[in-house]
């Protein structure tokens, strides 16, 4: 029987990877779930699932890295334990069960779930009565359930097994190493995990409102996993639900207006509401670009002396509350 603390080699055979046999033979299935592989993902394709692509850069479980390849890898490891294909094994488990349509197509190095947005409801509302469907208990193995949607690592608060979890007092984000103080989502309420997808594929489940939201479409453009894009849906949702009692009232600090962007040399930023604010200005690596204190409801900073490229602001404001935007320099 399949059991996340086993070693992948026990299903892809040794030599899946091109790291060194012993650092290999650390990597198990709970590593490919949770982003703490240990592999490079600064590879030139990071989709990649040949062994060429997947090179040592750390120990398995101490370091997290939003890495495609080896989670992709999780099909064959599937396939492989239960003797049957991905798509006969999903039909069998879920997708006949729930009336669920849709099918596993690859796509480049990816197996791709197409499917309509009603089928995506249907996997979320499984995922909201825990794995139950109209009393058919689905997925048994309830502390399995559990450790998927809570935290499943000491590097990212906000990650469990292939979810995101919302509410948690940091985050890291894909091809960053670097740790955001605050939720992933402000504007969602607590105790929401999400399913983000490549080009904007959303799916979010609320067990304190019984909520499911899907979001199918074309890509936004907000790059490949849709965290701002996520908490901009959640705006709109909190201005037309009918009743927001169980969502957290909105941080009007986070509706602060940035202007221009894309900018040059000069950037004008204006609060909401009036009081202390610092802004820290990091590159996409985490690097801290500059700092500044005391910033009142109207300012202008220069950012002359910055390269061309894409920047993240931290605000925190005096209620410790952070707000995090993107800014691009021209």
């Amino acid at each position: 029987m399949l059991s996340i603390t086993d070693t992948t080699s026990t299903y892809l055979g040794t030599g899946w990877t091109d790291c060194p046999p012993l650092k290999e033979e650390k990597i198990t299935i709970r590593n490919q779930l949770t982003m703490t592989s240990g592999l490079d993902d600064g590879v030139p394709d990071h989709y990649c699932t040949l062994d060429t692509c997947l090179q040592y850069l750390a120990d398995a479980g101490t370091r997290w890295a939003y890495h495609n390849g080896p989670y992709t890898l999780l099909d064959s490891v599937i396939e492989t334990a239960t003797g049957i294909s991905l798509n006969n094994y999903f039909n069998q488990k879920v997708k006949i069960p729930t009336g669920m349509t849709g099918a596993f197509f690859p796509s480049g190095y990816n197996n791709v779930f197409f499917s309509k947005p009603r089928s995506m409801a249907r996997f979320g509302l499984l995922m909201l009565n825990n794995g139950n469907w109209n009393g058919n208990q689905i997925m048994t193995d309830t502390s399995y359930f559990n450790q998927m949607i809570n935290t499943s690592q000491n590097l990212n608060d906000a990650y469990g097994y292939l979810w995101w979890l919302n509410g948690k007092s940091s985050f890291m984000a894909p091809g960053l190493q670097f740790v955001f103080n605050g939720p992933l989502n402000t504007h969602a309420p607590a105790d929401m995990y999400a399913a983000l997808g490549k080009d904007g594929q959303i799916l979010n489940v609320v067990p304190s409102m019984n909520l499911v939201y899907v979001r199918l479409g074309n890509a936004p453009g907000v790059g490949e996993v849709p965290i701002t894009f996520n908490d901009t849906i959640w705006i709109k949702l909190n201005e037309v639900m009918c009743s927001t009692a169980a969502v957290p009232s909105i941080d009007n600090q986070s509706l602060i207006s940035i202007f221009p962007n894309p900018a040059t040399d000069q950037l004008k930023i204006k609060f909401p509401s009036p009081g202390n604010h610092q802004l820290k200005i990091s590159d996409l690596t985490g690097r801290e670009i500059n700092t500044w204190q005391n910033l009142q409801t109207e300012t202008e900073i220069s950012t002359g002396f910055m390269n061309k490229g894409v920047y993240l602001l931290q605000f925190t404001h005096d209620n410790g509350n952070v707000t995090i935007q993107k800014l691009v320099l021209n």
